[in-house]
């Protein structure tokens, strides 16, 4: 297949653009690094099936002369940090580029994949969520910017195929984490690696009491890949959960860090931001049931991957091997 990647620089797409290619397909990435990263643009130049293209997908895409199987939006700004410094081109990006990606599928005959997330639930009063929840959102708080476009985004894929009978999937991505995240981030898991990598106070915001479902980044590209191969029917239109039902308060997930990288760290408490959701847990009945995928990485074997990958010599050995991936190799 030949598919076009928005967002491909992220940390996500870089992953999503790997598997793709040791697959055997074509892949064209689209990115203007607002969040994105060029390193991971260069791990992939030399694959003879893999184009860049930098472009601002809420401003237009530029004419795709191939034809095209898939077009996957993943293009958005997805940490709190990032979003909430950018929030006018989180809201385009979710609003306007979702459109320019839907006409772009629409106009090849392609089929569309959107990357939404377990922010559109909110802080939930469900628990665990499963797609049916409709929400509890802040229309106007300090995580708006992201919520809602992912929910504008939502229902702007879903119009697109009730009027244009487009072949559209929507996944809800629950917290993933692993190697080529940007070290500020901003989110849990990489505040605590990088803290504890450098012997500093881990920081909790609240009380630590907090819930989150913790996703290693291969599970979540195993459920894409899923989903686009899945056999088309009206049940695949509808959203799918994506994320490990595994739950940890964040007390917990602070002493699984230590017991990976010292227990000598200390623990530093601070305010609570604006919004931050209490609890957040995957219900993943339709994946299991529409594509028979849950997660399989544990958390520990999956941070004790990402710690390798951000240790000196680990991750010498592991551009290696990515530069051998990007050359076309297994």
């Amino acid at each position: 297949m030949r598919v076009l990647l928005t967002g491909s620089a992220g940390f996500v797409g870089s992953h999503l653009t790997e598997r793709l290619l040791e697959d055997g397909h074509s892949v064209i990435g689209v990115d203007n690094y607002l969040s994105g990263q060029q390193r991971n643009t260069e791990l992939f130049l030399g694959h003879p099936a893999f184009r860049f293209v930098q472009a601002d997908v809420s401003l237009g895409l530029p004419n795709i002369s191939e034809s095209l199987d898939w077009v996957l939006h993943f293009a958005s700004p997805a940490s709190p940090p990032h979003y909430q410094q950018h929030q006018v081109e989180t809201l385009m990006v979710g609003a306007q580029g979702t459109q320019n990606a839907l006409e772009l599928a629409r106009s090849h005959g392609a089929a569309f994949m959107l990357a939404s997330t377990s922010e559109v639930y909110g802080d939930p009063h469900v628990h665990p969520q499963p797609e049916s929840y409709w929400g509890h959102v802040n229309p106007n708080g300090l995580r708006s910017c992201y919520d809602e476009a992912k929910r504008y985004a939502e229902a702007i894929t879903f119009a697109y195929h009730r009027t244009h009978g487009l072949d559209t999937r929507i996944i809800r991505i629950f917290n993933t984490y692993g190697p080529r995240m940007r070290p500020d981030d901003g989110r849990v898991v990489t505040n605590l690696v990088h803290q504890a990598l450098k012997g500093q106070p881990l920081t909790i915001y609240g009380d630590g009491s907090q819930t989150r479902s913790f996703q290693y980044v291969s599970d979540l590209v195993e459920g894409v890949v899923r989903l686009m191969t899945a056999k088309a029917g009206d049940d695949l239109h509808g959203p799918v959960n994506l994320g490990n039902p595994d739950e940890y308060s964040i007390l917990e997930f602070a002493t699984v860090i230590r017991e990976l990288l010292g227990e000598h760290l200390k623990v530093e408490f601070r305010a609570l931001p604006q919004d931050d959701p209490m609890q957040r847990r995957p219900d993943i009945s339709r994946a299991k049931s529409l594509l028979g995928w849950e997660p399989r990485v544990p958390l520990r074997t999956g941070l004790a991957r990402m710690i390798s990958d951000l240790q000196p010599a680990a991750r010498f050995a592991a551009q290696g091997q990515n530069h051998s991936v990007s050359a076309g190799a297994d």
